[in-house]
């Protein structure tokens, strides 16, 4: 499977001295950056008619620019008829709600069986898109909404839209403690100095922000709301336990069971049980890549996650009557 793209523009003169891949970056603005130099390096953009593979070439102004290139399928992963609940999907975009379990990208030790390989079985001409047309990820143990891209027109504005802020994405949580405020975290993240499959707070990290606020508190444990203005791997886990609140259930950073004393036997056996982190990505908004419309979706915690929530009310109001 292959995708034919076929554009003929004319420069205009507000690229006057500008390299060929900026003045194209400028002229086509659906297509990433990469994308337009790998199709003038291959020789699939002429200038006046002539192929040309110079990247770097200047443009006056008024040059008649011809694309003619070919998207390749990528073959590395094969379709899959795996469910997906999806809660939104037009020509351009769709949107789902993952459960736990469920891994979003092939990789080592989840060779198949992913997010992907499900959309690739859905909508075969996301062969042609990159990543089959994720924008962002959600861990395995993560529930909760994802937006796809139908399109590489549609993926390159949301991936931008991603980098400049303009995607909200909204997290519940429950991290063990008692925290009284909300607040945001700003530490750098990166690949952990010794676990490498973990990321950790490091001065050589990326530039990491997370805010959150407290929905509820039980007697040693709070259920918040993140909002994320980055999305580095593992982010909200990796702030949360730096500012040691470790999410329940986190099996990586320290959400081991902390039960509070004299604890209801149903809360000892739901925090021992309780296998993942309890994350949940709730709301996601954006405004749609080609009508620029703003679109909000609200997902309903998990059944897992409402009844992790119940015992620790319960608890808690078994216990009002104890200092903490």
């Amino acid at each position: 499977m292959s995708e034919n793209i076929q554009h003929q523009e004319i420069v205009p003169q507000s690229c006057l001295g500008k390299r060929l891949d900026q003045a194209l970056a400028q002229m086509f603005p659906d297509y990433s950056r990469s994308r337009l130099k790998d199709w003038i390096l291959s020789g699939q953009v002429s200038v006046n008619d002539e192929i040309t593979t110079k990247a770097r070439e200047k443009m006056f102004g008024g040059e008649s620019i011809t694309i003619n290139a070919t998207v390749e399928a990528d073959v590395r992963f094969e379709a899959q008829d795996l469910p997906l609940n999806i809660v939104y999907e037009d020509d351009d975009i769709l949107v789902i709600n993952k459960p736990a379990g469920f891994v979003v990208h092939p990789g080592a030790g989840n060779p198949d069986g992913t997010v992907l390989n499900a959309l690739l079985h859905h909508c075969p001409d996301l062969a042609v898109v990159p990543r089959a047309g994720i924008v962002h990820r959600l861990d395995k143990d993560t529930t909760g909404l994802m937006v796809v891209a139908k399109t590489i027109a549609a993926q390159t504005v949301l991936v931008d839209s991603l980098q400049r802020r303009e995607i909200t994405r909204e997290y519940e949580a429950v991290a063990n403690g008692i925290m009284t405020a909300g607040g945001l975290v700003d530490e750098p993240i990166g690949r952990h100095p010794t676990k490498r499959t973990n990321m950790a707070v490091t001065i050589s990290g990326r530039p990491s922000v997370t805010h959150y606020r407290v929905l509820e508190k039980y007697r040693l444990h709070t259920r918040i709301r993140l909002r994320l203005e980055t999305g580095r791997t593992h982010q909200i886990r990796v702030h949360m336990a730096h500012i040691t609140h470790p999410l329940v259930g986190d099996q990586n950073y320290g959400g081991r069971p902390r039960p509070p004393k004299n604890a209801t036997p149903e809360l000892l056996a739901m925090l021992r049980g309780f296998k993942r982190q309890a994350l949940h990505a709730a709301m996601l908004s954006l405004y749609h890549p080609i009508t620029g419309e703003l679109m909000t979706w609200h997902a309903e915690l998990p059944e897992d996650f409402v009844a992790l929530i119940n015992c620790l009310k319960e608890d808690s109001k078994l216990n009002a009557s104890e200092e903490y």
